[in-house]
């Protein structure tokens, strides 16, 4: 119990005890079916909370409202947002009336009149602020942006991934950047991994417990509404059934890529996805790979180790709970030596680490993380179930063949009837518009076909009268035309307006899709001037960035427009939601 708890207490204590002023309130009738005692000891209890209630007001009769707060979230999967309403509730109990807003909705300079702000940036690509930091990211680095007062307190929490080179870049940038420019730094910034949670809490109390938010806080604020959370979460899966897994690959196609059904059957509401939305699933390890690992060891498997969630085996933490394919800086400080970027578990214990103890070795490997995926099926469409399009992982590395983790458990490790750990995480800037006379333009080549899938087959439910233009292309029409029946169907009954599809190994020349929306940049242009939404989906190193620059030279082309002018074109797409990327 807190010293506050206690002290509302006493003074409850003392309400009841006191007899209650002459002028206080009968809060329970006389016909209540009480006796004298009792109603006066119920009366002296209303009357000791009422007048705790009316303490905490101010002159003029209002409760004191808490210190403004601003928080700000750069966020491309979602889980930036969930954390700023997570911090948005914390604050309410600290003494702050927070608001949240994406970082594309302030520039640097409305930053001049804020005193208190709280920026949760997560990085992607190669070192990319999100879609919805783009702008601000953009402004706060350019070479005239505004000095800003000291009065402005700030703190920064990144969310990255370690194992890529520019681990949370775009965090770190907007950190030192605000402080050059003159706001006040409240906590250092914290730079997390792809296990967030506890360096998130860390960082969220020193915010708090930080000198220039305990002098600033006011009185605690209500918690703000939110929508209930579901059962089923990261960390608390919903264990589906394998349904179907089957390849949509043709024979002698470079790739391989499976079709994944899963019935949520039992999971009811809290499943519950829209088209656009994303699948957590949790994978486990290749149980050869995690012998492989022992017998270089030397371990048996059966010993104790212990991580953040308990006591178990060796084997156990290796098969379930483990990452055994990325080597990051923190593995190397845990095993005391310097394997390289182009490392896994198994090459660093092959080439000379093999004095570890089974608890040295779990130290330096980071929790195995779920993996999301577009989900490529319509809730009204196949109730009760979930779809996935998932490409196959293989590499080589160090002369040695290498497989994706997840990839590899749907397709190659699960069979009908199995059984998979996964979640709904909703997708706020990457659903269908409101208005079913929308045009769309989908541009989503490999598996980028997915939430296409899922858009169409919505979008044919509901019997939406907009048009439809879909782009997708790979390496061959004859073995890597993913869905190609469903596809041609729709082309052929119209629900498809346009189907066009680029193969960028079937003739002399290399056909990716950016190259077909400048071949009909007029048509283009004409449906984005009709009011088209465009959707993006796949590579965000490449493809992405390529299809953003076609349909950059399209808009300026057509409607003859500078870069400026483009610019500004483009932004006022995404400020109406009509351009939307689902990128990775």
């Amino acid at each position: 119990m807190t010293e506050q708890d206690m002290t509302i207490l006493d003074r409850v204590a003392k309400a009841i005890s006191a007899p209650p002023p002459a002028d206080a309130p009968d809060f329970i009738p006389a016909d209540a079916p009480f006796d004298e005692d009792q109603r006066q000891w119920l009366n002296g209890l209303f009357a000791g909370l009422h007048a705790i209630a009316s303490s905490a007001k101010g002159a003029g009769g209002e409760a004191e409202a808490g210190t403004a707060l601003t928080i700000l979230y750069g966020s491309q999967s979602g889980t930036a947002e969930s954390l700023s309403k997570d911090l948005r509730k914390f604050a309410g109990t600290r003494g702050f009336d927070a608001t949240i807003a994406e970082l594309d909705t302030v520039t640097p300079a409305a930053l001049a009149e804020i005193r208190h702000v709280l920026i949760v940036a997560a990085t992607f690509g190669e070192g990319e602020p999100t879609d919805n930091a783009r702008g601000f990211y953009d402004a706060l680095m350019a070479e005239d942006a505004p000095a800003l007062p000291e009065s402005l307190v700030f703190s920064v929490c990144g969310l990255g991934d370690s194992s890529y080179p520019h681990f949370n870049k775009a965090a770190r940038d907007i950190d030192e950047r605000l402080a050059a420019l003159g706001a006040t730094r409240a906590a250092a910034m914290v730079a997390c991994d792809v296990a967030y949670d506890d360096p998130y809490a860390e960082w969220r109390t020193a915010v708090f417990d930080a000198e220039a938010f305990v002098q600033a806080a006011g009185a605690a604020v209500a918690a703000p509404v939110e929508e209930a959370k579901p059962a089923f979460d990261k960390n608390h899966p919903f264990i589906g059934t394998i349904l179907d897994v089957r390849c949509l690959s043709g024979g002698g196609s470079a790739k391989r890529v499976n079709h994944v059904e899963i019935s949520l059957a039992g999971g009811g509401a809290d499943l519950a996805y829209e088209a656009g939305d994303v699948l957590g699933l949790w994978p486990i390890n290749d149980a050869a790979e995690v012998r492989a690992i022992l017998e270089a060891s030397g371990f048996l498997g059966s010993e104790t180790v212990s991580l953040k969630t308990g006591p178990t085996t060796l084997r156990a933490a290796l098969l379930k709970m483990l990452d055994l394919a990325v080597i990051t800086p923190a593995t190397a400080e845990a095993w005391g030596c310097a394997p390289g970027p182009d490392c896994q578990v198994l090459d660093a214990l092959l080439t000379g680490v093999d004095w570890l103890t089974p608890q040295t070795l779990v130290d330096g490997l980071r929790p195995l993380q779920p993996r999301l995926y577009s989900i490529s099926s319509s809730p009204n469409r196949h109730a009760g179930e979930v779809h996935l399009t998932v490409g196959e992982v293989h590499y080589e590395l160090n002369g040695l063949p290498r497989k994706g983790v997840a990839s590899t458990f749907l397709g190659q490790r699960l069979s009908p009837g199995g059984s998979v750990g996964v979640y709904v995480q909703k997708s706020a800037h990457f659903h269908l518009p409101i208005d079913d006379a929308t045009p769309l333009i989908m541009i989503g080549p490999g598996t980028g076909i997915a939430p296409f899938r899922a858009f169409i087959e919505e979008r044919e439910v509901r019997g939406a009268s907009g048009k439809h233009w879909l782009f997708f292309g790979d390496q061959h029409e004859a073995t890597d035309f993913l869905y190609a029946d469903e596809m041609t169907a729709w082309a052929e009954q119209g629900t498809l307006s346009k189907l066009s599809l680029a193969w960028s190994r079937d003739g002399k020349d290399k056909v990716y899709v950016q190259h077909l929306i400048e071949r009909d940049a007029e048509t283009f242009f004409e449906w984005l001037e009709a009011g088209a939404a465009i959707y993006v989906c796949g590579d965000a190193s490449r493809m992405a960035a390529d299809v953003d620059a076609a349909i950059r030279r399209v808009i300026g082309r057509c409607a003859g427009l500078d870069e400026a002018g483009v610019d500004a074109y483009v932004d006022a797409l995404k400020k109406a939601h009509r351009y939307q990327r689902d990128v990775y």
